[in-house]
């Protein structure tokens, strides 16, 4: 069993969350409101996961980069880590993007 895939995105959840809080985007502005869009869009995208695996066109990837732990044929634990990460980034940028091209306007004007 590989655990590295794994510990990668758990710490690039850890990352997402340092970068919530820093810079209040997502949790951290609306908890509730963005737990529910969180499992809404992972949801979302482990229903599309389902679909493409009933249709032949996903597979559960390579064995040796896995941990093993299927939550349903071809469908590996890293998967739900990786949609969580996605879904998470998603909301981050969508927020915190506004925010740096204001901040990037606003020095242009100053500069000037």
């Amino acid at each position: 069993m590989n655990w590295l895939y794994l510990l990668a995105l758990v710490v690039s959840i850890g990352g997402m969350v340092v970068l919530d809080l820093r810079f209040r985007l997502f949790f951290a502005v609306a908890p509730l409101r963005a737990a529910v869009v969180l499992v809404v869009g992972v949801a979302f995208f482990l229903a599309w996961d389902a679909v493409g695996i009933g249709a032949g066109i996903f597979f559960r990837g390579a064995p040796e980069l896995l941990i093993g732990v299927e939550l349903a044929p071809e469908l590996p634990l890293e998967e739900l880590f990786f949609l969580t990460l996605l879904c998470y980034l998603t909301m981050n940028l969508v927020t915190g993007l506004p925010r740096i091209v204001g901040a990037v306007r606003t020095r242009r004007e100053v500069a000037r």
